[in-house]
């Protein structure tokens, strides 16, 4: 049975290249990361905070993981959705759906240096 809260806790993006991953996500996101090894997978572990609401989760590079845009899809939280598509696009990623406003907000989503499709949200 699944608690009746948020149901998702944690997340992980796999990845080819870890130390490149790493460098594209702290240049697009300004991310700091905690590098891990468990279970013989290369962790780096995405920022948490207990105090802060959402969940975290890392990039993930091993056997089982396998970067694709066809994929789930994440959403990061985003203060300009038009800064990070500018950095991301600088560093090498691709944009895959343009901005859009959903009424709730803008989406938008773009290729990462490992070839997975990340979203990005921003609230009005």
């Amino acid at each position: 049975m699944i608690k009746k809260s948020n149901p998702v806790v944690y997340f992980e993006i796999p990845v080819n290249d870890i130390e490149r991953a790493i460098k594209f996500y702290k240049e697009v996101f300004k991310f700091d990361f905690e590098k891990e090894n468990i279970d013989n997978n290369d962790m780096a572990l995405f920022p948490f905070s207990d105090e802060n609401s959402g969940i975290s989760g890392a990039l993930a590079k091993g056997d089982i993981y396998k970067p694709t845009n066809d994929g789930v899809v994440i959403y990061f939280g985003a203060e300009n959705i038009d800064t990070i598509l500018e950095l991301a696009t600088a560093k090498g990623g691709q944009i895959l759906y343009p901005k859009k406003n959903i009424g709730i907000g803008l989406v938008a989503e773009f290729e990462d240096s490992e070839g997975n499709r990340i979203a990005l949200f921003q609230s009005k």
